[in-house]
């Protein structure tokens, strides 16, 4: 009789890649979220630049699955604020402030969350139809 390789192992380390993925990125955005109000400590010095997860399709199981290659920052502007009794502002009186926007990480937070329980529903719906096949192959 052939080895039948069980299509839900693979199914199972292509959804674990991309929960591995998945963490990264809400790590990231956590790091992002925390740093949003952050200026420089130095006048007219740049603040905290917020990062992106770049992901990449990897092998797993003889399949491809997702994982984060690295993290980049985003190159968009600063924020400026006028405030010239603020230690970081620069000559004119602006300071810069971090190009990071709450709102969009609260969303992209929020996609990364749905993105992990949908993958967790994978390797959960994979076992159960893996003891299923073994309670059919039992009778």
């Amino acid at each position: 009789m052939p080895e039948i390789k069980p299509a839900s192992g693979v199914a199972q380390a292509i959804a674990a890649s991309a929960l591995r993925a998945q963490q990264g990125r809400m790590r990231i955005i956590a790091e992002n979220l925390a740093n949003a109000d952050s200026t420089s400590k130095t006048a007219g010095g740049d603040p905290y630049r917020r990062q992106e997860p770049i992901f990449e399709p990897t092998k797993v199981a003889g399949a491809k699955g997702v994982r984060m290659s690295k993290v980049a920052p985003d190159r968009s502007d600063f924020r400026q604020e006028y405030d010239p009794g603020h230690p970081s502002a620069d000559a004119r009186g602006y300071v810069k402030l971090p190009n990071v926007n709450s709102m969009v990480e609260a969303l992209d937070m929020r996609e990364a969350q749905r993105a992990y329980e949908a993958n967790l529903n994978v390797i959960e719906t994979s076992r159960q139809m893996d003891l299923r096949t073994l309670d059919l192959l039992k009778k």
